[in-house]
């Protein structure tokens, strides 16, 4: 990863679909897609500074039953920025005008992050549209107390010294992926480190709004009507599972399953990943 130069770069559309891509025309911009398999739709939904890419290793296991459908966020992966601000409230209504220009009434929808708080707020507000959720790690149920805001806030702080090109970012931000973030899905952590300079602008917004108010959606939970099977990664340093498990608690259809990995359990212990998933549908009458 090297700093910004005058010459232009793109690394991040490595994160991204790779081809075939399908681009999707919704909410006022386009989405790149990457769709693989056949079978019940599933709508993946990455973390910030990801891309659809996290969920190739996903689609190949279990392709033959599900077709897996990811996107890329606005600004992320191949898909251009749309001018507004990263928040799990904006990409709940980029994910509905998706599902809308696919023509999908209902899907599955499997949240990693950012993605799984944009899935929580859909499953909540369009009940009839999620057949099932799957949250990874996700953003929302942490309470904002005075601490958990300064540490999001110095966060922030990080990616804005990398938005504006500092050049210790680079190793600090290789130390953050490949030992917190992704420490077993080094291919992917590298893409993303390589994009490091690029993205950290959108994840400086995030991050900035991962501290307000909006972005505490625990009261969602009891709202949500369909089966929910959580997946978190046992050593995962950036949402820890202490601070979220009080909320989790709260589905009424749930079911929890823990795995090797850092922030991403389904990119990180795939295999395993992908068994529960499947048994998970089949109880639960998806397939």
């Amino acid at each position: 990863m090297n700093a910004p130069t005058h010459v232009a770069t793109n690394f991040r559309a490595a994160v991204g679909a790779q081809d075939p891509v399908t681009w999707i025309d919704a909410a006022g911009t386009r989405l790149a897609a990457m769709r693989r398999g056949r079978g019940t739709p599933v709508i993946c939904l990455h973390a910030i500074g990801h891309g659809a890419r996290d969920f190739e290793p996903l689609a190949k296991l279990v392709g033959d039953t599900f077709e897996i459908i990811a996107i890329d966020w606005p600004g992320q992966g191949l898909s251009p920025a749309d001018g507004k601000a990263p928040t799990a409230a904006h990409y709940e209504q980029v994910l509905k005008a998706a599902l809308d220009a696919l023509k999908l009434d209902r899907a599955i929808l499997i949240g990693s992050s950012i993605g799984g708080a944009a899935a929580l707020r859909f499953a909540a507000n369009t009940p009839e549209r999620v057949a099932a959720l799957v949250l990874c790690d996700t953003g929302g149920l942490v309470a904002l107390t005075p601490f958990a805001r300064f540490i999001v806030r110095r966060g922030a702080a990080f990616f804005g010294a990398g938005e504006r090109g500092a050049k210790w970012f680079a190793r600090a931000f290789r130390f953050y992926y490949r030992r917190l973030v992704l420490p077993r899905a080094r291919e992917e952590a590298e893409r993303i480190i390589a994009s490091g300079y690029e993205i950290a602008g959108t994840l400086r917004q995030a991050w900035e709004g991962f501290a307000q108010p909006e972005a505490d959606i625990r009261a969602l939970v009891p709202r949500v009507q369909c089966p929910v099977f959580i997946a978190w990664a046992k050593s995962d340093y950036v949402i820890a599972w202490s601070l979220c498990r009080k909320a989790a608690r709260k589905f009424k259809d749930l079911r929890i399953t823990f795995f090797r990995g850092g922030h991403a359990a389904f990119l990180e212990d795939t295999q395993p990943f992908s068994r529960a998933f499947r048994q998970f549908a089949k109880d639960r009458g998806l397939v």
